[in-house]
């Protein structure tokens, strides 16, 4: 090229384009939700006491659980957990290329906890250097915010495009090339799912109601391997 206008006719070329560097993210409705919520969500709310509290809670507009919750014994978290279980575990063999026989092998690791943001309140944005997979669920939320479109959303944090030149090329790409952030409403009996080293957060609350989530951690391992203990 020469000039500005030196460009070679379009009808000359015909380039190929896949995207490379993908980021699944994944998202599914828990069977049996809508009975399971009301009974979990009273629990968890009477269990948000100090003593349970893990040391990011930020009291009073956001509480945090100790993240012992797979070993509470109540039904209804129980029934809650393996439903969010088994639908993150549909989302990550969904973007893998094992046999069946191969996925139902591997031992899955989960870690979870649950999460109180009250108006005022969020999450600071974190990821999970330990883990594989991150799957958030909504047991409660309130109406969404008629002043702040953003309010409670999970936002989900770029970051391998961080230092992209931006011009007028590459400010208005084809999905799935936008740069940007992304976000999810979270929804009563939906979950997200997403690799735990995506940075994310919780955006903050506005309005009245309180947002309840319980976050999970997976992580799997291969029959016979060794080097990665228990939590």
């Amino acid at each position: 090229m020469t000039g500005a206008d030196s460009r070679p006719a379009e009808p000359a070329f015909h380039p190929q384009v896949e995207p490379i560097f993908a980021t699944p993210f994944g998202q599914a409705t828990v069977p049996d939700a809508a009975s399971l919520n009301p009974a979990v969500a009273v629990l968890l709310s009477q269990r948000a006491v100090p003593e349970r509290a893990d040391p990011a809670s930020r009291p009073p507009v956001m509480y945090r659980s100790r993240d012992d919750l797979v070993a509470w014994p109540e039904e209804p978290v129980r029934k809650l957990l393996g439903g969010i279980a088994g639908a993150a575990l549909a989302v990550v063999r969904t973007v893998n290329q094992f046999s069946d026989e191969q996925f139902s092998a591997l031992q899955v690791q989960p870690r979870a906890w649950y999460s109180i943001v009250r108006p005022d309140g969020s999450i600071a944005s974190r990821n999970f250097s330990n883990a594989a997979w991150c799957a958030i669920y909504c047991a409660a939320a309130p109406q969404p915010s008629a002043t702040r479109h953003d309010s409670g959303l999970l936002r989900l944090h770029e970051s391998f495009q961080a230092t992209m030149f931006s011009d007028a090329t590459n400010t208005l790409l084809s999905p799935p090339f936008q740069s940007g952030h992304r976000t999810w409403r979270p929804v009563p009996g939906q979950l997200a799912v997403f690799p735990a080293s995506l940075r994310h957060e919780v955006a903050t609350m506005r309005g009245e109601g309180e947002l309840m989530l319980v976050t999970m951690l997976l992580r799997f391992l291969s029959a016979g391997q060794q080097g990665l203990p228990w939590w």
